[in-house]
């Protein structure tokens, strides 16, 4: 990654970090045992990684 210690994150730096934490609470969510949540908040950081893609593409 390198040293970022005054760059300024862009958008794109954000939906990232949204994304991971997406992924952690779908993961989270999975091992309680609350699939349908798990699966709504996968669905919700696929659509973000979309426009991820999209943004950096």
């Amino acid at each position: 990654m390198g040293m970022k210690f005054f760059t300024k994150k862009t958008a794109s730096d954000r939906y990232r970090d949204q994304y991971k934490s997406l992924m952690e609470q779908a993961m989270l969510a999975q091992r309680g045992g609350d699939i349908v949540l798990s699966a709504e908040l996968h669905e919700k950081a696929e659509a973000l990684l979309q426009q991820i893609t999209k943004m950096e593409g």
